[in-house]
């Protein structure tokens, strides 16, 4: 199986996993977003892999100011996750 088929196929347990998580209450919605935030990495990433691929003949991870930007989109998602997971905590404890 190729690197991309099992990709593809990957998405459809994480968005399982979305959506269960979106309907417990106690889940805090900012780690939510962020892993909400992850789709949209994997959103800007795969036109950004084309768009290596066509415009320099390289793949995304040799670009590195293009491979930077799509990367920020998944460093931002871990932050809210973080954040999210911190606040259930503080106000669990209060």
């Amino acid at each position: 199986m190729s690197k991309e088929s099992l990709f593809v196929i990957s998405l459809f347990p994480y968005l399982g996993a979305l959506w269960f998580l979106s309907r417990i209450k106690q889940m805090p919605r900012l780690a939510l977003f962020g892993f909400y935030g992850t789709l949209v990495f994997v959103g800007v990433t795969i036109p950004a892999a084309i768009y290596a691929q066509v415009h320099y003949g390289k793949p995304l991870a040799d670009v590195d100011w293009l491979h930077g930007s799509a990367e920020s989109f998944l460093t931002l998602s871990n932050i809210l996750i973080v954040l999210g997971f911190r606040q259930g905590i503080m106000q669990r404890k209060s």
